[in-house]
């Protein structure tokens, strides 16, 4: 068996001198990917402040967190993500401190 191992890495390609370490290229915050749940953290926040649905608010904070989670750019995924749960929090506090929407019974 020893013998079989020797003779492939006699045989070997591979040079360990020349590998060199991978370095990331750097790139610009406008070429990044679209932060997806962070643009849909604020339609949701939008619609649960509009429509008051409460799922929408609530829906709105846990991708809130997931993008904030996964945050690349923190100059402008913070805005986005402040004002999405901006909108999520007045979509709550309407939502269940304030007058019953129209059409429905508590």
């Amino acid at each position: 068996m020893s013998h079989n191992n020797n003779s492939m890495s006699a045989n070997d390609p591979r040079q360990p001198s020349a590998a060199k370490p991978y370095v990331a290229q750097p790139v610009a915050a406008q070429d990044l990917p679209v932060d997806y749940s962070g643009f849909i953290a604020v339609v949701f926040g939008i619609a649960g402040v509009m429509f008051r649905y409460k799922l929408s608010s609530w829906l709105a904070i846990i991708f809130c967190a997931q993008s904030l989670a996964n945050m690349k750019n923190v100059e402008n995924d913070l805005k986005q993500i402040s004002m999405a749960m901006m909108f999520a929090i007045m979509g709550l506090v309407t939502n269940y401190f304030g007058p019953a929407r129209p059409g429905t019974q508590s």
